[in-house]
């Protein structure tokens, strides 16, 4: 059975006066091991990878390898230079990692066949399987569901991360079988595992990872009043933390916690007064 399954933590990088804080980074891997969840993710979108050069996005990587102590870690790999994309590929491959996460090329938009093609090529060069990131709203460009069947049956495409918004793409995915489908939009999480979905990529799961990890254990055991309960309790504090733009509002309660800095990259911004005031309730309760 495929590994991409259950709940999965796409962690932030914290910052130290503009720096990695590798300390903060792997005491938060150690914390989410401990907490239940699945797997990890680093350099995904809620790690700000795209504000990080190489060399911090190699450390990065190592320093959650090292903490997560065994733990299933998926690695992100974005953009749109194939010679890039493939070095990349070849160096965190090299490592014990479970596989990679990858978005269709932003900016260029390109055209179905493209994607195949841009898939099938890393797939094929992978040591390990590849999770597809299906996210146009940051991407500019949608994998649309034939394109995503088409993927499937490469035997190093595993999963997908759906942030598309589609219930009858999620639906299609779900009943094909071939493809893990995992939630990306924190929100749909019950709704996906309802219908047979493997879990989430959640950024929510920062801040409250046990119950993320029950709704799911809940659903697993087909206890839905109880997943239902857990949900609802959920529901308030997913959608603040997405009333701005992520990862500002994760990293401010993680930072109130006292697990890291409240500190971004340009330009990324921190979470308002105001809803710093409304998370901390939330997440307190």
């Amino acid at each position: 059975m495929s590994i991409f399954t259950g709940i999965w933590v796409p962690l932030i990088t914290p910052f130290f006066n503009g720096q990695v804080d590798h300390a903060a980074l792997g005491k938060l891997t150690r914390y989410y091991v401990e907490a239940g969840v699945s797997g990890l993710v680093a350099l995904g979108t809620t790690g700000e990878a795209a504000a990080l050069d190489q060399l911090e996005q190699r450390a990065v990587v190592a320093t959650v390898l090292q903490a997560a102590a065994g733990l299933p870690v998926i690695v992100g790999l974005s953009g749109n230079h194939s010679g890039q994309l493939h070095e990349n590929l070849q160096y965190f491959g090299a490592s014990d990692i479970a596989g990679f996460l990858i978005p269709a090329p932003c900016y260029v938009r390109p055209s179905q066949q493209g994607l195949i093609d841009h898939f099938s090529s890393l797939a094929d060069a992978s040591p390990v399987p590849l999770v597809l990131y299906d996210i146009p709203y940051r991407s500019g460009v949608q994998i649309e569901l034939s394109t995503l069947l088409t993927l499937a049956a490469h035997p190093q495409i595993q999963a997908v991360k759906d942030c598309a918004g589609s219930v009858a793409t999620t639906q299609a995915l779900i009943a094909d079988g071939r493809l893990q489908v995992l939630s990306g939009e924190d929100i749909n999480v019950l709704n996906n595992l309802c219908m047979g979905g493997s879990g989430a990529i959640a950024a929510s799961v920062h801040v409250k990872p046990q119950r993320f990890v029950a709704l799911y254990r809940a659903v697993s055991e087909q206890r839905l009043h109880d997943a239902r309960a857990i949900f609802h309790e959920l529901a308030p504090l997913i959608r603040l933390l997405f009333a701005e733009a992520s990862p500002g509002p994760v990293k401010a309660v993680l930072a109130q916690q006292g697990w890291i800095k409240d500190e971004l990259r340009v330009p990324m911004t921190v979470a308002s007064p105001a809803l710093r005031a409304q998370l901390l309730q939330l997440a307190e309760g």
